[in-house]
């Protein structure tokens, strides 16, 4: 059963974020798909990953961490695509939101995110360890979460393509440093993941398996 996204603007400490929402039926998890700045031309990518984690029953929040006017300072100063921590305090305030929202509320949660969103998925598992369970992030900047990497815990995949060398170098790096167990995945003749359609598709596949291979309902996780 097609699973049919409904948009909803979110009050995140008062700021109206737009975003939608997907929830399966019976679903054993919850992804949050953070779109960050500098990612509008991500749209189609968001829609694809959201798509594969619904057909495996993990319900998608996706999330655009600026206002609609924040986006328009950012395209013409590039001034907050790269504030990890402004990105991060929305990111934990989305999830204390879904924590305590009845729908969402006992799903075991991850984060999705490219760009510099990949570190404020990863200071959000530093600050919420109990929720973030999994964390998948291509084409991303997580050393931009600094010392937090050495706390953030949660089970990370970084998606890089072999000839985005300076990202792949970021990463390798951050994989080094970050406490929990990390997989540093490399696509072979690939440069910037989410630009190339034809990696996409992969890269998606791998972000599924990721994450219902980590996520499953707190309900379920309870001992008898």
């Amino acid at each position: 059963m097609t699973v049919v996204p409904q948009a909803q603007s979110f009050d995140v400490l008062g700021l109206d974020l737009d975003g939608d929402i997907a929830i399966p039926e019976d679903p054993t998890g919850l992804v949050l798909v953070l779109r960050g700045p500098g990612g509008t031309d991500d749209e189609a990518w968001d829609v694809h990953v959201a798509s594969e984690l619904n057909a495996v029953r993990i319900a998608t929040v996706r999330l655009n961490l600026l206002t609609a006017a924040e986006q328009r300072i950012d395209a013409a100063t590039a001034e907050l695509r790269f504030d990890a921590d402004l990105l991060a305090v929305r990111t934990i305030a989305m999830i204390d939101r879904l924590a305590s929202e009845r729908a969402t509320a006992r799903l075991a949660g991850g984060v999705l995110a490219a760009h510099s969103g990949a570190a404020a998925a990863l200071l959000a598992a530093a600050a919420r360890p109990l929720w973030v369970r999994a964390i998948a992030a291509p084409s991303g900047r997580p050393d931009l979460a600094g010392e937090f990497l050495l706390i953030a815990r949660a089970p990370t995949l970084l998606l890089v393509g072999e000839y985005d060398t300076q990202v792949r170098a970021r990463n390798e790096d951050a994989a080094d440093r970050i406490a929990g167990s990390t997989r540093l995945a490399v696509l072979d003749d690939v440069g910037h993941l989410i630009d190339r359609p034809d990696a996409q598709a992969r890269v998606a596949a791998l972000c599924r398996d990721w994450f219902r291979a980590h996520l499953r309902s707190r309900t379920a996780a309870r001992p008898r």
